[in-house]
């Protein structure tokens, strides 16, 4: 089963949810603002897709992103590091991110939707 994490007010997150459901994609809903995911889980995620680096994972326009300053630590931030921010602020993530598990994507392209999710 896919676990689609995202936000109840962000448009990103309505329009991927929208595609899933036109193309018949059944998810679980989490909101990852009021639930965000599990600092393990990040920490599995950040690992398995590392060759993507860590700025993948962070909602970098997002006003959290700017008010911590991440934009100058992230290239020294060790994964636990990044693990832990994620998990305590849901804000934080580049919403959606949507894991079955075994994939794993970070916002919405449609292009890169079609080749992970169909």
């Amino acid at each position: 089963m896919i676990k689609f994490y995202g936000y109840k007010r962000c448009s990103t997150s309505k329009k991927a949810q929208k595609w899933l459901d036109d193309h018949h994609i059944a998810y679980e809903y989490q909101d990852l603002v009021e639930k965000p995911p599990k600092q393990e889980d990040l920490l599995k995620w950040l690992n398995k897709f590392q060759d993507r680096g860590l700025r993948y994972f962070f909602n970098t326009s997002g006003q959290v992103y700017r008010q911590m300053h991440l934009k100058d630590q992230i290239n020294s931030m060790s994964i636990e590091e990044a693990a832990t921010l994620l998990s305590q602020n849901g804000k934080l993530i580049k919403r959606p991110l949507i894991t079955d598990g075994d994939k794993l994507t970070c916002g919405f392209k449609e292009n890169i939707y079609e080749k992970v999710w169909l």
